[in-house]
């Protein structure tokens, strides 16, 4: 399950249980959305409640990171599991996007808003 909320330095999305190809398709057009109306949008993933991925999913994330990793900018993680943040990692090194850890969804919030501020 996803919930994604625009916020004015981007979007702030959570995943909760099991993140499926559907959820991953919604995320897909709300930042194409996104770039389409602010440009390079941040971006805050929260993965503290995600138990799972379904394989065809995490396929479909790579190609869309590699083609649309120009079209977004700063990534803020919020990960407490060892082995969703390991994945995240790996992930994260096939793009070259800029990517913090945050142990709440409130720290990574004002990582993202200080550039807007500023």
């Amino acid at each position: 399950m996803i919930s994604i909320r625009e916020q004015d330095y981007g979007l702030d999305v959570a995943l909760f249980n099991e993140f499926s190809l559907a959820d991953f398709k919604l995320f897909e057009d709300a930042l194409v959305k996104r770039v389409a109306e602010q440009g390079k949008p941040d971006v805050l993933l929260d993965l503290t409640e995600l138990v799972d991925f379904t394989l065809d999913m995490a396929v479909e994330e790579v190609k869309f990171v590699r083609a649309h990793e120009q079209d977004f900018g700063r990534i803020a993680l919020v990960v407490s599991d060892v082995w969703i943040k390991l994945a995240a990692h790996i992930a994260g090194l096939l793009s070259h996007n800029h990517l913090e850890y945050f142990d709440t969804v409130e720290e990574a919030q004002a990582w993202l808003a200080r550039s807007v501020a500023a």
